[in-house]
């Protein structure tokens, strides 16, 4: 499959559309607003037909539209394109169409009107006829996406065939299946090859270019999806659960259908596109805006550490983010030069290399303001996990093995777990304040972002840091 071409005939045809819609409006009010008994194109139509393809891609990506190309619903890509549109035409009509000269009011409402309906009808028309094509070629097994199913027995034997049935095939090729148990042998084992066992997955899911994973185990083998979604933390695929293991991903899934097949899909994307752009933009702006604006905070508070202590004003380590890779973390020196010469310690409310002006420091979160620069990098985000070392890592995720699902975010300045727990003292603490920050991840929004960034404020100007 050649997914970059299937996408550039989508990019083509909304091109061509926005192009289309344009000069249909532009004719439209000029005939119907305007009162024109000739139509005629001024300059200002050719510049704007050059920009709005660019506008419109714009939005359409953001939204989403242009992600997980060959996997789209039909009724899910209506109402994105419809209300992209209707979000698009609102901005073009505050931009351009509110100040035509007009003889009645009612022709901003005609205006508005005819520039939606002729953005959307002729946007959606091809789109459906690109999806519902693609669809038929899947069904037809003309295109197929490398599969690898978890499971041996009579549960993946059955949704093997299910999937497989004809005339209508699902899209999956597999390639094989791997078994979560000692014992392999099953009916599936004269359908498709069996590949190995867990230890093999991610090897395996290289080395055959696996696009889509359905976990189809047995009732009984539930508590190894634990185990199976860890392994599957990094991979960037489809994972599909059959609905027997529901209860033990609740929360992780959405429910979907393969023609009339029904599975738990664990998503992709925690956030929605267009949720992902605008976190990342307000990342941008504020830690900007904060390394600006803060500076002479951040002199105050170099002088402060500088004079009191001696060391280096700032503190520097390796944390692990997103995705599992290293990073340097940056925050002022709250103890004592070489506290960490030992070996790695979690700190307490009464530990002695804390210094004087670091405790206030850490009631008042001052010590984290140089994670700006973390931030405007794309280490970190404002808000998400907090970074850990691969020290402490290892001993949480023994006792939890759901913890390696915070690296499918950027770690954060500021988290929930953070104003709900504070600093941590012990590993217990530590996998407490993982409890918030899964719930977190299950919950991520602009909004959720935006309460937790303006508690940190209130915890900062109040000086009631844990």
């Amino acid at each position: 499959m050649n997914s970059a071409k299937h996408k550039l005939k989508y990019i083509v045809f909304d091109t061509l559309t926005t192009m289309l819609a344009w000069t249909l409006f532009v004719i439209f009010r000029q005939i119907h607003i305007i009162g024109n008994a000739e139509v005629y194109f001024t300059h200002q139509y050719f510049l704007a037909l050059l920009v709005l393809p660019f506008f419109w891609l714009t939005l359409y990506y953001f939204s989403g539209y242009y992600k997980d190309i060959y996997r789209k619903s039909r009724q899910l890509e209506f109402w994105n394109t419809f209300f992209v549109v209707i979000i698009g035409s609102i901005i073009l009509f505050f931009a351009i169409i509110l100040d035509d000269y007009i003889l009645q009011y009612k022709f901003y409402y005609l205006s508005f009107f005819a520039l939606f309906s002729f953005q959307f009808v002729l946007t959606y028309i091809p789109r459906l006829i690109l999806t519902s094509h693609t669809h038929k070629q899947i069904q037809k097994g003309v295109i197929g996406f490398n599969t690898l199913m978890i499971g041996s027995w009579k549960n993946a034997y059955k949704y093997y065939t299910l999937l497989n049935r004809k005339p209508k095939l699902s899209g999956n090729n597999f390639l094989g299946f791997i078994n979560v148990q000692k014992q392999i042998y099953s009916k599936l084992h004269h359908e498709i090859p069996h590949l190995g066992g867990l230890k093999e997955l991610i090897d395996l899911i290289e080395l055959h270019k696996i696009e889509e994973v359905i976990i189809a185990i047995e009732s009984e083998e539930k508590e190894l999806m634990k185990k199976i979604l860890t392994k599957l933390t990094f991979q960037n695929l489809s994972i599909k659960a059959t609905p027997n293991v529901y209860d033990v991903i609740t929360g992780l899934v959405k429910i979907s259908s393969i023609y009339g097949i029904p599975l738990m899909e664990l998503r992709k994307s925690l956030m929605p596109t267009w949720e992902e752009t605008l976190k990342r933009a307000m990342d941008l702006v504020i830690s900007i805006l904060g390394l600006v604006l803060l500076f002479p905070l951040f002199l105050f508070v170099g002088f402060g550490v500088a004079f009191t202590s001696k060391g280096a004003i700032f503190y520097s380590h390796e944390r692990i983010g997103l995705h599992g890779k290293p990073f340097t973390i940056y925050k002022f020196r709250s103890m004592v030069k070489d506290a960490e010469a030992n070996g790695p310690r979690l700190s307490s409310d009464n530990d002695p290399r804390i210094t004087k002006f670091g405790k206030f420091l850490r009631k008042t979160r001052l010590d984290e303001l140089p994670q700006f620069y973390n931030v405007l990098i794309g280490d970190m985000s404002l808000v998400g996990p907090r970074p850990e070392r691969l020290f402490y890592i290892k001993q949480i995720a023994l006792r939890n093995p759901l913890y390696y699902r915070i690296f499918k975010v950027r770690p954060g300045i500021t988290s929930w777990s953070s104003i709900k727990v504070g600093y941590t003292e012990t590993i217990e603490q530590m996998n407490k304040r993982l409890h918030y920050d899964l719930i977190y991840i299950e919950n991520m929004s602009i909004v959720l972002d935006i309460k937790i960034l303006l508690h940190t404020v209130i915890t900062v100007l109040k000086g009631e840091g844990k």
